[in-house]
C-alpha cells in the first residue's frame, strides 16, 4: 500500500485536479463532499484536513461495503429501490465539488442481480446527476475521482498487489517530489493537441485496427475536452459526437467488469447511430440487457484517444479508470454507449437547453459504458473542407 508520503501526495493532486476540473473559482466556504470506500479512509481523513484548511466546508460520506450493495438489490422491495434519502437533492443542488475515494474490496458482488434491477436504480437517480451536470455547465461544480489498490482489484487483474500498487503510484507521479507539477505539464501539452484538434473542422473520423471500422460524425459545436482533472488519473482526449452518424463495427479487445459482470470480446454494430448488433466472448447476455436501459443506451455518447506519451500504465488493472486510460504499446481508444458530455459542446453552456441537446444529437441515458480497445490502429479525420488527415496512429497523435 502507500505511504503516508504518498497519500499525502495523492491528496495534494486529487486538490489540484477539483479545482482543474471546475469552470468557476473554489472559494472559502464551499462545500466538497467526499466520498469513500472503507479501504481508501487514511485518504479520506488526509483529504479532511487539507480541505478545512482551505477553508472549505468537507462533508465526508462512506460508500456502502459489498454486502450493503448486495443485500440492497438482493432485499429492496421496488418502493425502497427508488427510495431518495431526505437531503439528498438539497445537498446535491448547493455543492460545489466532489470527490470520490474507490476502493472496491469486491467486483463481482452484484453478477446474480438482473441488470434490469440496477437499471432501475440507475434511472431513479438520473435526475441528480442532471443537476449536477446543469451546476458544473455554469461553474458552480466540479468533480474528479481515484482509485486505490485492493486486493480484490490486483486478483482479477491477476497481477501481484505490489505491482497493481505500482501501476497507480507510477500512473499519478506518486514517485515524483512534486506530483502537482508532473501533472500540470501533461495538462500543458495536451493543451496544444486539444487547440491543434479543435482548428480542424473535423467532419467525421474513420478508426480502422484489426477488428474495428468504425466511423463517426462529430457535429455542430464539438470540441475535444480532457486532462481536466476529471478523474486521477486520466490521460485521453475526448469528444462527444452527433450519436446519429455511427455507423460499422467497434470492437472492444479489453475486458471490463460492470455491476459484477464480466464482459469480454465485446463486438457492436452501429447502424445509423443505433446500435443493431450486439455480441461477447463473455457476458453477451448482460451486454445486451445493459443496451436496452434505455433509448440512448444504444447510442454512442463519447470517443476517446489515450496517447501512450502520457500514460504510464502498461497493463490490464480490471477497473475502467485505468483501462481508458491505458498507454502501453499502441495507447487506447474507448467508445463510450449511452451519456454524453455536454462540456464538449463548443458554445455557451448556459445555451445547451435539453431541446439544443436534441437538435445537436448529444445522447442522453442513465448508462455511460466505456468500451476500451488497444490494437495499433490509424484514425483519420475528413475535415468540412474534404480534406483527409491522420490524427492519431501507432498510440500517439500526430501532432
Amino acid at each position: 500500500m502507500f505511504t503516508n508520503n504518498q497519500l499525502g501526495k495523492y491528496a495534494d493532486v486529487l486538490i489540484w485536479a477539483l479545482k482543474k476540473a471546475r469552470t468557476g473559482t473554489f472559494k472559502k466556504k464551499d462545500i466538497v463532499i467526499v466520498r469513500y470506500s472503507i479501504p481508501a479512509l487514511g485518504l479520506a481523513e488526509i483529504l479532511h484536513a487539507k480541505l478545512l484548511k482551505m477553508g472549505m466546508n468537507p462533508i465526508l460520506r462512506a460508500n456502502p461495503t459489498s454486502v450493503m450493495e448486495r443485500d440492497f438489490y438482493d432485499i429492496s422491495n421496488d418502493d425502497q429501490l427508488v427510495f431518495l434519502a431526505p437531503g439528498d437533492k438539497e445537498l446535491i443542488k448547493n455543492v460545489n465539488g466532489s470527490i470520490f475515494l474507490h476502493a472496491p474490496e469486491s467486483i463481482t458482488h452484484l453478477s446474480h442481480i438482473n441488470p434490469q434491477k440496477i437499471g432501475k436504480v440507475a434511472i431513479s437517480r438520473k435526475h441528480l446527476r442532471d443537476i449536477m451536470v446543469k451546476r458544473e455547465e455554469e461553474g458552480h461544480f466540479g468533480w474528479t475521482l481515484c482509485m486505490l489498490p485492493t486486493k480484490e482489484l490486483a486478483r482479477h487483474a491477476k497481477i501481484s498487489m505490489k505491482e497493481y500498487t505500482s501501476q497507480i503510484i507510477n500512473a499519478c507521479f506518486l514517485n515524483k517530489s512534486s506530483p502537482v507539477k508532473e501533472w500540470q505539464t501533461v495538462f500543458d501539452k495536451a493543451k496544444t493537441i486539444k487547440q491543434w484538434l479543435n482548428r480542424m473542422n473535423i467532419d467525421t473520423l474513420h478508426i480502422e485496427s484489426e477488428r474495428i471500422d468504425l466511423e463517426i460524425k462529430l457535429g455542430e459545436k464539438r470540441r475535444w475536452i480532457g486532462i481536466s482533472g476529471h478523474n486521477i488519473p486520466s490521460f485521453e482526449l475526448f469528444m462527444s459526437p452527433d450519436w446519429r452518424g455511427t455507423k460499422g463495427i467497434y470492437y472492444a479487445n479489453q475486458p471490463s467488469y460492470r455491476t459484477g459482470n464480466y464482459v469480454k470480446g465485446l463486438k457492436v454494430e452501429f447502424q445509423k447511430g443505433v446500435a443493431t448488433k450486439v455480441h461477447a466472448q463473455a457476458g453477451e447476455n448482460f451486454a445486451r440487457k445493459q443496451l436496452l436501459m434505455d433509448d440512448g443506451a444504444k447510442r454512442i455518447g463519447e470517443f476517446s484517444l489515450t496517447d501512450k506519451r502520457f500514460s504510464k500504465i502498461t497493463t490490464y488493472m480490471a477497473n475502467t479508470l485505468f483501462d481508458e486510460n491505458y498507454g502501453g504499446k499502441y495507447g487506447n481508444c474507448h467508445i463510450a454507449l449511452g451519456a454524453s458530455y455536454s462540456d464538449t459542446y463548443a458554445g455557451n453552456p448556459k445555451e445547451l437547453t435539453k431541446a439544443v441537446k436534441i437538435k445537436l444529437g448529444f445522447n442522453d441515458s442513465a448508462l455511460h459504458w466505456d468500451i476500451v480497445n488497444t490494437e495499433n490502429k490509424r484514425v483519420s479525420a475528413k475535415l468540412l473542407s474534404g480534406k483527409k488527415i491522420t490524427i492519431y496512429e501507432n498510440g500517439k497523435f500526430t501532432y
